[in-house]
């Protein structure tokens, strides 16, 4: 009877240990706008901001598969200050020079509407070349191989001589 219990001990305290997942730890290194501000001050290079909700299905999707995947992580990490910005927000924000608050009418922050430009869909991903730069935001979910040529003409420098259609037509996709 004690070898019985002993056995179903083992095996309990066995799926316990084998079941444990550790919290997965993200693969991109999303800065707050704060510290944004702080390592852009000392070193500019592009900003990739996801603007997601904490309801958007979508935007988790984009998380797991697109900002998941090693290369796009990689490439971010590598060439953009990356932040996660919650366009539902009640907080004030500030980006650059610019202070914005919550707006009621859009039920959003008002940097989520400047930077999607009034057009409030999830996910939304906005790219800007630097930090007083116009948005350029990309709306939707996007797969790995849709986000690169977009990530590259800003992380690469291309923009500064070539405009996007013609970069499109030398692109060759690497994801």
């Amino acid at each position: 009877m004690q070898k019985v219990k002993y056995f179903f001990i083992l095996i309990a305290v066995s799926a316990f240990l084998f079941s444990f997942n550790p919290p997965k730890k993200e693969k991109i290194k999303w800065l707050s706008l704060t510290e944004l501000a702080v390592a852009y001050q000392k070193q500019p290079k592009p900003i990739i901001i996801d603007v997601y909700t904490n309801w958007c299905g979508w935007c988790k999707v984009m998380d797991k598969e697109t900002y998941g995947n090693d290369k796009v992580a990689a490439y971010i990490n590598e060439n953009y200050y990356a932040v996660k910005f919650n366009a539902e927000s009640k907080d004030s924000a500030v980006l650059g020079t610019q202070k914005y608050g919550y707006n009621p009418a859009y039920k959003a922050n008002d940097l989520a509407v400047y930077l999607l430009f009034g057009r409030m869909g999830y996910p939304t991903t906005v790219l800007l070349s630097s930090i007083d730069a116009q948005p350029a935001p990309l709306s939707g979910y996007l797969k790995p191989s849709e986000l690169e040529p977009p990530l590259k003409f800003f992380g690469d420098g291309v923009y500064k001589n070539k405009n996007f259609p013609d970069f499109m037509k030398e692109f060759a996709a690497a994801w």
